[in-house]
């Protein structure tokens, strides 16, 4: 982990870990708000860049008792991981949600990043492993 950012290698292709990391939250019911397609965006103004999605996600039940407890948590929520392919090697990766807590007034939270921090780590090991 570096600066809150837990990075794990995965053993799928990116459009494979994409749709495991999909599987794995349409499992838990937990709202896909966004997939982001860095590189589609890139090729549509003529750029290459290697495949680069972002999942976004969350339950509005959990992050709005975030952001009721400072609203500028709002900038860092809903949940998103990216998976990315850099050298020939599927990444995955998302930030540590305590990292909220030394941003924000979050401390009062505990509970609750800790709940967070434990579904990314299960949905990070289940979208990697094939």
């Amino acid at each position: 982990m570096s600066d809150g950012l837990t990075v794990r290698e995965s053993t799928r292709d990116v459009r494979g870990t994409v749709d495991a990391l999909r599987d794995a939250l349409v499992r838990r019911k937990v709202e896909i708000f966004a997939v982001i397609d860095h590189a589609a965006g890139a090729a549509s103004v003529g750029l290459e860049l290697d495949p680069e999605v972002v999942v976004i996600f969350g339950n509005p039940a959990v992050g709005t008792r975030l952001m009721q407890a400072d609203p500028h948590a709002g900038i860092d929520l809903p949940l998103r991981m990216l998976i990315w392919r850099q050298q020939g090697v599927t990444w995955i990766a998302y930030e540590d949600p305590h990292a909220l807590a030394d941003r924000f007034a979050l401390h009062d939270s505990s509970a609750t990043l800790d709940a967070m921090g434990h579904l990314l780590e299960s949905l990070a090991v289940e979208a990697a492993s094939a």
